[in-house]
């Protein structure tokens, strides 16, 4: 008899403590499907939520283009970090809850540090002997903005496309770090990537400074997803957001 009131008494503890930590997972962590280009100011954002409020936001990093498949299916996520065009497609997809808006991503053009080649404006890309690398169009926004921006320029400079392309070869790169090491490394002298991603860089890199050329805008948005099943967490985590996202992403570079 002793022994099964033990066993019931063990039984009666194990089951308690299984559904405090239950509870205590359910309500006091969400998780945040992050594009990678905005890993650092991400991952400040994150610690000092917690730090401030004791929820944890689990951050899950992955191209955007790779979270919104899920998103779409309303399956995975209680918050999405991500860019333009994405914003609209988690709109579209009925899965935003609301959104704030936090910096802007930009194409900025990269030399490596000291500028040894004197690069002063987007045309110098095209200079002859150049050696430049891009983004691949085909999987990044920032390569489809620097094409279109090369078509653009092309009506009025003709040539200007195919001496920019001569410089590049075929250093199409898939990533932004891709890009970045190449020049890092000396194999390339310029390129072009996000503005927040060459921040990162630079210890080795430095940006040109000029004006923004570009017809499309990129907002930097954190979206609460609508499929959430943590909406007071998530609404706490944007309010959150609203206080102090600005301000950590202009400080890792997300301006225009």
């Amino acid at each position: 008899m002793q022994q099964t009131v033990h066993l019931m008494s063990v039984g009666l503890i194990a089951g308690m403590t299984l559904a405090v930590c239950g509870c205590g997972s359910d309500v006091d962590e969400i998780e945040v499907l992050c594009g990678g280009s905005f890993r650092p100011p991400m991952e400040k954002l994150a610690k000092q939520f917690e730090e401030e409020t004791g929820c944890r936001a689990t951050l899950v990093f992955g191209q955007c283009e790779d979270h919104l498949p899920r998103v779409k299916m309303h399956t995975v996520g209680d918050v999405f970090v991500c860019h333009d065009p994405f914003v609209q497609y988690t709109e579209d997809a009925g899965a935003m809850l609301r959104y704030v808006q936090v910096g802007w991503v930009a194409p900025v053009l990269v030399v490596k540090k000291g500028n040894p080649k004197k690069l002063e404006r987007f045309e110098d890309i095209a200079r002859p002997g150049l050696r430049v690398v891009l983004s691949n169009p085909e999987f990044s926004h920032c390569g489809e903005m620097v094409f279109r921006l090369l078509d653009k320029k092309d009506r009025d400079q003709p040539g200007l496309k195919k001496a920019v392309l001569k410089n590049v070869g075929n250093a199409l790169m898939r990533t932004h770090a891709a890009t970045a090491a190449q020049i890092k490394l000396g194999h390339r002298d310029a390129g072009i990537m996000w503005n927040g991603i060459a921040h990162n860089w630079l210890d080795s890199l430095e940006i040109v400074p000029g004006p923004y050329l570009y017809d499309q805008e990129v907002r930097v948005a954190v979206v609460g997803l609508s499929y959430s099943k943590k909406k007071d967490r998530v609404e706490q985590f944007l309010e959150f957001v609203e206080t102090h996202g600005k301000e950590i992403f202009n400080e890792f570079g997300y301006v225009k």
